[in-house]
């Protein structure tokens, strides 16, 4: 009698943990795809040529007090990305990433375009379109969050829910795994 209502205990145990497993998997089926795919992207970001992100450029030294003032270097930036792309270009600047090591400054501006200039001269080396900023942005969700200015809650939200989802799904997996191999080791004993 014991090992029989054990039993049945664990098979509702199962089934409460499919449940929650198909209704989880159900809800944020988009949501996952979507870290899925972007995840996918990011990964061969390095490995995609010029696709999803650009070389490095090289300038003329590494040696950091032979270069120009950040100022004018990201003065020359937005000129070059005004006059190569659009005078209509945001010129509002997300982020400037020194790579001392090859002698440049990349220029990264809000609108997923990036200018890569040489720390010494000034001399533009390259302008593109930064794709891998962007779906990096749609895989945490920024891109949401800056088209709503939220300040950073719906990326907060988005991250915490798919997390727990994540370790939901982790938990109810190996249970869905586990617990028929427990459910037959316990009926041959």
């Amino acid at each position: 009698m014991d090992k029989k209502l054990s039993r049945k205990k664990q098979a509702k145990t199962i089934r409460i943990f499919r449940k929650v497993h198909r209704i989880t998997g159900a809800t944020l089926f988009i949501f996952f795809f979507l870290i899925a795919t972007t995840g996918f992207l990011l990964g061969w970001k390095k490995n995609s040529g010029d696709l999803l992100g650009s070389k490095t450029y090289k300038g003329t030294t590494s040696e950091l007090k032979e270069w120009l003032p950040l100022t004018e270097l990201q003065s020359k930036a937005e000129g070059y990305l005004k006059n190569t792309i659009s005078t209509a270009s945001s010129v509002s600047l997300d982020r400037i990433d020194i790579r001392q090591d090859k002698g440049v400054a990349k220029f990264i501006f809000d609108d997923y375009y990036g200018v890569q200039i040489d720390g010494a001269t000034g001399t533009l080396l390259h302008v593109d379109r930064r794709r891998a900023d962007y779906i990096e942005n749609m895989h945490d969700a920024s891109l949401l969050d800056n088209y709503l200015d939220t300040n950073g809650y719906i990326k907060l939200m988005y991250t915490n829910v798919m997390s727990i989802a994540l370790l939901l799904f982790t938990v109810t997996g190996f249970w869905l795994w586990y617990g028929p191999k427990r459910m037959r080791r316990t009926a041959l004993h």
